[in-house]
């Protein structure tokens, strides 16, 4: 694929995924927005790419807040032009154990990884549907197969943007916008620092070309690796006694 003319927009892109995604897509051509709340992180990250001679824009804005991340679709695109794609990357990880559940926590986890995600959505749909081409692409997760041990709301809410962007997906079919679902396993970035088992652990250098590649060939959904997405598979098709049964006895947290 020719990244050259393309705009990408990426979200949470100091770190992790959305920072590998960001050189990787600058090295390949693409123009880069890197958005997140950390104006002077986003500003080093910018300079980087620039640096190996990459074009990048740092684009501070907090996901949950739908007007700023209009205003930094703007920025970009009066910088580089129409926005191409839409990584939406932003996440937050918490450990959410039933007998000591707090709303709270579950409302700010919430409120990034669905609702942030929705802003980002609404940032740029509307000018890739009026020119008939463009390309959303949800980093969600295998958590979203099924409910795991002491992670009810970050399942949840994987489960709830997997389900967004799986409907965003027939909504758009025909306008020239695709929509691509990934459903990475567990790969070493900050938010798996305190994940205390971790099967089939993959490097971010491993996993950023797989998920490109699947982007390129915009494909509707793409779990990795394959090891842990066939267990997800398989975990979907068990009867709930079954799943609740290996599920405790293999909880992925202590």
């Amino acid at each position: 694929m020719d990244w050259r003319n393309k705009v990408a927009l990426i979200t949470v892109a100091p770190s992790g995924i959305g920072r590998g995604l960001a050189f990787e897509l600058a090295r390949r051509g693409a123009a880069v927005g890197l958005l997140a709340r950390r104006e002077r992180v986003l500003q080093s990250v910018a300079m980087e790419i620039e640096a190996e001679g990459g074009r990048a824009i740092s684009l501070p804005a907090d996901v949950r807040d739908a007007e700023a991340m209009r205003s930094a679709s703007g920025a970009l695109h009066d910088r580089f032009g129409p926005v191409d794609l839409l990584v939406a990357n932003a996440g937050i990880g918490a450990t959410t154990y039933a007998v000591d559940l707090c709303e709270k926590a579950v409302a700010d986890l919430i409120n990034v990884n669905v609702i942030g995600v929705v802003n980002s959505v609404t940032a740029v749909i509307p000018q890739m549907v009026k020119r008939g081409s463009g390309h959303l692409v949800a980093i969600s997760s295998l958590a979203a197969y099924r409910g795991l041990p002491k992670s009810a709301a970050y399942c949840a809410s994987k489960a709830a943007t997997s389900a967004l962007f799986e409907g965003l997906r027939i909504d758009l079919l025909g306008t020239g916008v695709d929509v691509t679902i990934i459903h990475p396993g567990f790969i070493k970035t900050p938010l798996t620092v305190d994940v205390k088992r971790t099967p089939y652990l993959m490097e971010l250098d491993e996993a950023v070309p797989k998920i490109l590649r699947a982007i390129e060939k915009r494909r509707k959904g793409y779990s990795f690796p394959w090891q842990l997405a066939s267990i997800a598979r398989a975990c979907m098709l068990l009867p709930n006694p079954l799943n609740d049964w290996l599920a405790i006895r293999n909880a992925f947290r202590e």
